[in-house]
């Protein structure tokens, strides 16, 4: 074979190769790409017809909140038409990210019912959970700014929970996540899984006011307050709160307004919590009793908010800013259908309290969920200050004298 022939057969033989090489895979599934025809939007409109009821339970809301919501992040998510392909329509993908909150599938499970790749889905709900988020929080997730609205909490507490000078509950809780790359044990929790913290302020209505999510889970008692933009500016004085006040029979003292949290926070001025059960006495059960009747609330928040968004009950397996924003949807949203919908938190949804005949009944979601993992409790005083215990001994003593309620006495002996 002479050289010219050689290498025509070499050039046929890598055209061939080339030829082979060029062969195309299809971009997408046949399946995916008719998503109109498998996904559940179908569905939701059977449901939105006819079983109304499926629908809120599907979605965790009713049809008039979802397209009210659609309604406010739409410019935020909606995609231009494509040559190539038809976009994600902005009904879809929010369908699609409140399914994921409400249950916590995985994307690639995700997909089955939404016909949506888990590639798309990992771009879609991070983007509009930042886009609900952004159209609620100003509306419904936001601390007071001045005494009036702070005195207007203060005002529900003391109606609600017969608590004095209360402006918040303060509690937090961890959030289970894969660890993220390169971190070690910087997210590794006193339980032994990884975590970031949700701090979180409620208002007497089971109201989120302040999230904060940014923490790693290796901080594990209320050491974590401080590490907030909240605890930095409660610290510094700067929320805002009214002035003390003096009560009626009591006009020597001055009490200030104050924050209600648990054994893991440490005792401040504008930071109550109860005495140790360690050799306590009647009028600090007392304390104890009213205290924990105030903080019931963001104990009873968190409950309800994992019980709707399920999410927050499994290990969460995404980014650390996504995560972020998951928490922060999963806030506004429990907010918002707080406001919202008359069905979202029912008298049998939380703790009750039979003050007549000293029955504590539990909230259904005690029942459904995996009980989220608190802060540790404090072994140190950290950063208690001087003059925080004897503004609880004041509190204390008016618990028990001029400010008792009658039913107190049968609620501490009720065990």
């Amino acid at each position: 074979m002479d050289a010219n022939a050689v290498v025509a057969l070499c050039g046929g033989f890598v055209c061939l190769e080339e030829k082979k090489r060029k062969v195309r895979k299809i971009w997408c599934k046949n399946w995916l790409k008719n998503r109109n025809q498998f996904s559940h939007m179908s569905l939701l409109q059977e449901l939105a017809s006819n079983e109304p009821n499926d629908y809120k339970n599907y979605l965790r809301m009713t049809e008039d909140c979802f397209e009210d919501i659609l309604r406010r992040i739409s410019p935020d998510i909606v995609k231009q038409n494509s040559i190539l392909r038809e976009p994600i329509s902005c009904k879809e993908r929010l369908a699609a990210t409140l399914q994921f909150l409400a249950s916590g599938r995985t994307y690639e499970n995700l997909k089955f019912s939404c016909a949506i790749s888990p590639q798309s889905l990992g771009k879609i709900i991070p983007e509009t959970c930042t886009a609900i988020y952004n159209a609620l929080r100003e509306e419904y997730l936001h601390l007071p700014e001045n005494e009036s609205d702070w005195m207007n909490i203060a005002t529900d507490f003391k109606k609600y929970w017969q608590v004095e000078n209360c402006v918040g509950a303060l509690d937090g809780k961890h959030i289970a996540i894969l660890q993220p790359p390169g971190s070690g044990s910087y997210f590794f929790n006193y339980k032994g899984f990884f975590s970031v913290v949700l701090l979180a302020v409620v208002n007497a209505n089971y109201e989120f006011m302040y999230v904060n999510c940014g923490v790693n889970g290796r901080v594990s008692d209320g050491g974590v307050l401080f590490e907030t933009d909240f605890g930095q500016q409660l610290e510094n004085g700067q929320l805002n709160l009214p002035s003390p006040t003096t009560f009626p029979n009591n006009r020597d003292v001055c009490l200030p307004f104050v924050f209600l949290g648990d054994e893991a926070f440490p005792l401040k001025e504008n930071l109550m919590k109860p005495y140790t059960n360690k050799g306590i006495t009647h009028d600090e059960r007392i304390f104890n009793y009213r205290i924990c009747r105030g903080r019931r609330v963001v104990e009873n928040a968190f409950g309800i908010l994992a019980n709707r968004f399920q999410v927050l009950q499994t290990t969460i397996r995404t980014s650390l800013e996504t995560t972020e924003v998951i928490i922060l949807a999963c806030c506004a949203l429990h907010n918002y259908l707080r406001r919202k919908s008359s069905t979202y938190l029912t008298p049998s949804s939380v703790d009750w309290e039979n003050t007549e005949t000293a029955v504590l009944t539990e909230g259904e979601w005690r029942k459904n969920v995996r009980q989220l993992l608190g802060m540790k409790q404090r072994n140190r005083s950290g950063k208690e200050t001087s003059l925080a215990e004897p503004i609880r001994k004041y509190y204390r003593d008016f618990y028990n004298n001029e400010g008792q309620v009658e039913f107190q006495e049968r609620m501490i002996n009720r065990r």
